[in-house]
């Protein structure tokens, strides 16, 4: 285990890397303002999940291999690309079809999951940042790799679960203007889309 101000250090640079407006808490705050704050939890609850399964692959050095392969690399950065744009087809196609929270057509805790693996900028933010917080003379450097994967992910948990039942309070409110509904669904799809270029690119 890393020491006690060590964790407590990387925790609140996980907190505010949370913090700081990205694709991912902005899809969680425009998908819970359209859907509720469940589908939102959903979302956050797979983003977590794929984050568990970021620190693994570092953890077991997978993660430096593929940064290493750029082949390997670039597979899986058109295969992120391609999901994602499939994500923001689907919310620019259903905009304002009622709320549909159990609609394959609303990302779950599957899609989430499926976001955060497609992103291979998060393979190499992981690689770049947790090694930098592990000391070697405690050995045991994948235990570390652990304790501070999941300080991250309760990190994000709280932060981006705020987000969901903040912007999901307002759910009912807009409920009443189905205008303002659709326009949602199209930020997502464009948020969808932007992610999808920034993994190209």
């Amino acid at each position: 285990m890393p020491p006690v101000d060590t964790l407590a250090t990387f925790f609140g640079v996980a907190v505010l890397l949370a913090l700081s407006p990205g694709p991912d808490n902005l899809c969680v705050l425009a998908l819970s303002a359209r859907h509720g704050t469940r589908a939102g939890l959903r979302l956050v609850l797979g983003l977590c999940m794929g984050l568990l399964v970021q620190t693994a692959l570092v953890m077991a050095g997978v993660s430096a291999l593929l940064a290493a392969s750029p082949v390997a690399f670039g597979l899986l950065k058109l295969a992120g690309a391609l999901y994602l744009a499939r994500l923001a087809w689907l919310a620019w196609c259903h905009a304002g079809q009622g709320r549909l929270p159990a609609d394959g057509r609303v990302p779950g805790i599957r899609q989430g999951v499926c976001m955060n693996l497609a992103n291979p900028k998060v393979v190499l933010f992981f690689l770049a940042l947790l090694p930098q917080f592990v000391d070697p003379e405690l050995g045991h450097a994948s235990w570390q790799l652990a304790w501070l994967g999941s300080a991250f992910i309760l990190a994000t948990l709280l932060v981006f679960g705020a987000v969901a039942c903040a912007a999901g309070a307002l759910s009912r409110r807009l409920a009443r203007s189905p205008s303002l509904f659709a326009a949602l669904d199209r930020l997502a799809a464009l948020l969808f889309a932007g992610m999808a270029l920034a993994v190209l690119l």
